[in-house]
């Protein structure tokens, strides 16, 4: 994911999915291809050393992830300052319990609703 506005599609209408290290938005779109993906490594997280670190470690495990991912899909994983401390088995984790919320929350499912 390059434009700006696929960012800011994703983000603004995506379910969302966070955790202490990273945040998981997700969407649908038209295109029936593979998921594309986006990672957001902001300032906050770190100097330019520790935030290509992050964005090197999210990237392995989301391509690692990716056919947990529904075809058509629009991926933006944002972290979050913890992330920089945190072991790659911790983030990684993290990435699948915020997938499972997100997948969770856009198909519409509530697995804490009380049954009718």
């Amino acid at each position: 994911m390059r434009r700006s506005a696929d960012f800011q599609q994703t983000v603004r209408r995506g379910a969302r999915g966070g955790r202490d290290t990273l945040v998981v938005h997700l969407t649908t779109s038209t295109d029936p291809g593979p998921p594309v993906v986006g990672l957001v490594v902001s300032r906050a997280v770190g100097n330019a050393v520790t935030r290509n670190r992050v964005k090197r470690r999210l990237r392995a495990l989301v391509t690692a992830r990716l056919g947990d991912v529904p075809d058509g899909s629009l991926l933006v994983v944002r972290a979050q300052p913890a992330a920089a401390r945190s072991s790659s088995g911790e983030l990684g984790r993290d990435l699948d319990r915020a997938l499972t919320t997100a997948r969770r929350r856009l198909t519409g499912r509530d697995e804490h609703r009380a049954p009718a």
